[in-house]
């Protein structure tokens, strides 16, 4: 598979799992609060090239690939997700620039279960959904481990990594979008210097 190949792959995934993911939020009644963005603002967030391929052609059809690539070496260590903008003073609130091409970690939360250590299913989820959607949540963390439907993170995990385990391998977020800016980079390069080649 080259790279474009595993970028269709990990979009495929998506699919499958955004089909879940929304049948899980029909049913439950959660979702991430409209425009929060803590975890987005964490940048100890971590997430996997693999997951960004997509998000990486999208911004190299764009013409912005160069761009973004600048920003995140000139970026402090320690910033915000590149693909988010803030728009409160403690950086909590705000949205997705590029939420289509989200990377898989933006898609399992509040959308997903792990086991815990007793073998239950929980949800992954954060303090804010679990203050702000308090009885919805206490509902669904018995309904799973009943008879509700939910992604398994665990199973999507086995899943991309079958598509690349290496390049599967956690990073923190940033490092992750700019690693799979790179990848894109230098793929549409040869790409291109073959077809010239051939001209």
């Amino acid at each position: 598979m080259n790279l474009a190949e595993k970028s269709q792959a990990v979009s495929k995934l998506f699919e499958k799992l955004g089909e879940e993911a929304n049948q899980f939020a029909s049913e439950s009644g959660l979702g991430c609060v409209a425009g929060c963005g803590a975890c987005c603002a964490n940048p100890k967030v971590s997430a996997s090239p693999l997951e960004f391929l997509p998000l990486a052609f999208d911004f190299f059809n764009k013409g912005l690939a160069d761009t973004i690539l600048n920003l995140l070496d000139s970026d402090e260590e320690g910033s915000a997700c590149i693909v988010y903008r803030a728009h409160s003073a403690d950086g909590k609130k705000g949205y997705c620039t590029n939420y289509a091409n989200r990377g898989m970690i933006c898609r399992l939360f509040a959308a997903a279960a792990r086991k815990n250590k007793y073998g239950s299913k929980e949800l992954i989820i954060c303090k804010i959904l679990k203050e702000e959607k308090s009885e919805k949540y206490q509902l669904t963390t018995q309904r799973i481990n009943q008879d509700m439907g939910i992604p398994n993170a665990a199973k999507y995990y086995m899943l991309i990594e079958e598509i690349d385990d290496q390049l599967a391998q956690q990073h923190p977020i940033n490092t992750a979008i700019k690693l799979a800016l790179e990848l894109v980079l230098r793929y549409k390069f040869y790409q291109e210097g073959e077809l010239l080649q051939e001209l």
